[in-house]
């Protein structure tokens, strides 16, 4: 019996050193990893000097076209309304809103 326990003990020290050597193996390499990520960043070119696109020509649409929009919108609004998912309250507030009230 007391040869399995020192078969036991002596198995158990290579397991532990073992894992030991890995660990540190393993945190050796992360170490590199990250300083040469660092040393990657560091090292590269800033990005390209960027430039506003040019304007663009904005233009007000129709009168009929923004009708249609604030009618849609109403209708929008008109189907939540029915649906329970705004009051009476924020119905009557975003169309005034949609008016110009």
């Amino acid at each position: 019996m007391p040869g399995l326990v020192r078969g036991m003990a002596r198995t158990a020290a290579v397991v532990g050193t073992a894992t030991a050597t890995r660990n540190a193996v393993n945190r050796r390499q992360a170490d590199k990893n990250v300083a040469a990520y660092s040393q990657a960043v560091q090292n590269q070119a800033p990005p390209p000097q960027q430039y506003a696109p040019p304007p663009q020509e904005y233009y007000e649409p129709p009168v009929q076209a923004q009708q249609d929009d604030v009618i849609t919108q109403l209708e929008r609004l008109g189907a939540l309304k029915a649906q329970g998912l705004i009051t009476e309250d924020e119905f009557a507030i975003q169309k005034a809103k949609l008016l110009g009230m």
